[in-house]
């Protein structure tokens, strides 16, 4: 079974529509995870984390720095500007800003 990254699903407006809501780093998150098919507790280790800080990133109740974000990127597989991306965009939201955060790599 392949499983695709999220470098594959460029396109924000597409993500969103089909989760019927922003994207986020913790729902990301958990759409790994489930693709993966492992529990919090083993993703959380993957991640170095604990499962209950896991379970604070996945329901928005915890934002992570861009430099975590990268760190889970790196353990993932996964491109490091999308995860930062939607770090970024994530504490955006949480300070109230209505800006959208692109990012470009280097």
């Amino acid at each position: 079974m392949t499983i695709k990254r999220l470098k594959d699903y460029s396109d924000d407006k597409f993500l969103e529509k089909l989760l019927g809501q922003p994207l986020t780093l913790g729902l990301a998150l958990v759409a790994i995870r489930e693709t993966l098919q492992i529990s919090q507790a083993d993703f959380a280790d993957k991640l170095g984390i604990s499962r209950a800080r896991l379970c604070d990133i996945e329901k928005a109740r915890r934002s992570v720095s861009l430099e975590t974000a990268a760190q889970f990127a790196k353990r993932l597989g996964h491109p490091v500007e999308v995860f930062v991306k939607l770090a970024f965009q994530d504490q955006i939201e949480r300070a109230k800003f209505k800006l959208r955060v692109e990012v470009l790599a280097a």
